[in-house]
């Protein structure tokens, strides 16, 4: 299936999609500390949505059965809000989305709870320094695996490996479109050469893993968790590409 081209007036609505689902960061962003519940910050974010005119895009999502993604320390991507307690030392990576008059806004962050490790700062660190590499070389003619290579490239220079077994995607109507944006220069490259155009949106997402890329999913069905039980961060934004370069849309 060939990507889906934006027009204007779509991605001004997914840079209103984008705002709430930025809103909804800086909420969680504030209640992130010792002793707070994941089902507590979930409850706020969904009410934040609601309140903003949006919906939750996560809420029913092929049955996922929360408004955030809440993964702490070693799960990856898609851990679900429970009574679970963040305590000093912890990272937690907070995935939302909203979807807006049928238009979707994806990001993600990870936070330190309290005072966190070195390991884990330079963890953090590498992996949101990592999307805003990849979020600069984004523009019209730039192929595809630009993206790929400049993530995989910075993370492994650091000594730290990507995660290759879930990608950044296209989005628009839905959450996921084509193309796949992986974090890995994949094979066959020729998939991953087409060059981005004006209208393309895009949500890259680094997943990157203090030890071996290698992961699996829970019994849940939903968290995914590194192998070896090492620290993972998720940083991810929504991205335009533009007739002169890109433009983020999740931002405040």
């Amino acid at each position: 299936m060939a990507p889906i081209l934006k027009e204007e007036w779509e991605i001004s609505v997914m840079r209103e999609a984008g705002r709430i689902a930025a809103g909804a960061m800086e909420l969680m962003e504030g209640m992130v500390r010792p002793g707070i519940s994941t089902r507590e910050i979930d409850a706020a974010v969904e009410r934040f949505i609601r309140s903003a005119g949006a919906i939750p895009t996560f809420k029913g999502y092929r049955g996922f059965p929360a408004s955030v993604c809440a993964s702490i320390n070693e799960e990856v991507v898609h851990g679900i809000p429970s009574g679970r307690r963040l305590n000093e030392g912890d990272i937690i990576s907070l995935d939302v989305a909203a979807t807006y008059k049928n238009y979707v806004g994806d990001m993600a962050k990870t936070f330190p709870v309290g005072r966190i490790s070195g390991e884990a700062r330079e963890l953090v660190d590498v992996t949101r320094n990592v999307l805003h590499e990849a979020i600069n070389v984004v523009g019209p003619g730039v192929s595809l695996s630009k993206i790929s290579s400049t993530i995989q490239n910075y993370v492994e220079s650091r000594g730290f490996s990507v995660v290759k077994k879930y990608v950044g995607h296209g989005i628009g109507t839905t959450m996921h479109e084509d193309p796949q944006v992986p974090n890995f220069v994949a094979d066959p490259i020729e998939n991953y050469e087409f060059q981005l155009k004006p209208g393309l949106v895009i949500a890259i997402e680094p997943m990157v893993n203090a030890g071996t890329d290698d992961v699996k999913a829970l019994k849940d069905g939903w968290a995914v968790v590194t192998r070896d039980g090492r620290l993972s961060a998720h940083f991810e934004h929504t991205i335009a590409v533009t007739k002169t370069g890109r433009e983020v849309l999740t931002l405040p």
